[in-house]
């Protein structure tokens, strides 16, 4: 499995006023989308999303979100590690996606780009 970057999940109150500060922050423009009533901002290596408290709750376990050449290839690999897979591989909006548990407890995002 071919890592190839991670992205920081930030949950913020106000996405409005915290997106010029990231752009600044990390020299981008944001690309924004919505998914299951969150609004999302991906600047470079940051997620920020913002929306109802109860869907945020949810996002907060995830720690990070890693980019992989191929989620299946990334499911198979972390099975056999003793991973477990929690949802997914399903297709978003900008690829694939898979949530797994490590053995150790935390909760990863896999994506890739293919859809």
């Amino acid at each position: 499995m071919e890592i190839l970057g991670t992205t920081l999940r930030v949950c913020v109150d106000d996405l409005e006023r915290a997106v010029p500060f990231y752009e600044r922050l990390a020299g981008g423009q944001a690309l924004r989308f919505e998914r299951g009533g969150v609004q999302v901002a991906a600047i470079g290596c940051f997620l920020l999303m913002s929306g109802p408290e109860a869907e945020l709750e949810v996002l907060r376990k995830v720690a990070a979100t890693i980019a992989v050449k191929d989620v299946e290839e990334a499911r198979q690999v972390l099975t056999e590690l003793g991973a477990h897979v929690i949802a997914g591989p399903v297709a978003t909006p900008g690829g694939r996606n898979l949530i797994a548990m490590h053995p150790d407890g935390a909760i990863y995002e896999y994506v890739d780009r293919q859809n």
